[in-house]
């Protein structure tokens, strides 16, 4: 939600989803994760939360996160659920890329219209989704001032390989 934060500040058409089957924010615990379905506003979250344990939720930075989301918007979406088209679809962790991918080859294809999906890891810390935010931001705005995104695309990704010292996965599935 960092990245679709600063996205959509930079006028970006942007949508952010989960690909689980639930939503889950960190516990008490490592075993013992806040599990809500996707129907569950931020807003549910947030009080849930502080009514849970206040200080945790507030020093671990889910209450910080949780009230940013619920600016942006009142729910989570799951992706699986959407069926509007995309052009772009960029994840954060190879494990939702393959969530992805898998959800985009099992469905009709329709229009055969492509989607390039990419991945950037980053990890879930709020200093990490910043910094990652921003390199997605940069990313988007060089895609966005590509004359010819499919013949440019490997190139750019390469450079921003280089650039961030980060590794980049790429597909372009049809659907």
């Amino acid at each position: 939600m960092e990245a679709h934060s600063i996205l959509s500040k930079r006028g970006f058409e942007v949508r952010s989803f989960g690909t689980g089957s639930h939503v889950k924010l960190p516990g008490p615990a490592p075993d013992k994760p806040n599990v809500y379905d996707f129907k569950t506003t931020y807003e549910q979250m947030y009080n849930d939360l502080v009514r849970k344990d206040k200080e945790l939720y507030t020093q671990n930075g889910i209450l910080h996160m949780l009230d940013r989301n619920k600016r942006i918007k009142s729910k989570p979406e799951r992706f699986q659920q959407c069926k509007d088209k995309f052009d772009l679809v960029i994840t954060c962790e190879e494990r939702v890329y393959d969530q992805v991918l898998e959800d985009l080859n099992s469905r009709e294809q329709e229009t055969m219209q492509p989607v390039h999906v990419i991945n950037v890891d980053i990890q879930d810390n709020h200093e990490e989704a910043t910094l990652g935010a921003f390199l997605i931001c940069e990313l988007c705005q060089c895609i966005q001032h590509t004359d010819d995104m499919e013949n440019e695309i490997d190139e750019l990704l390469q450079e921003f390989e280089d650039k961030s010292n980060r590794p980049f996965l790429h597909t372009v599935c049809f659907y």
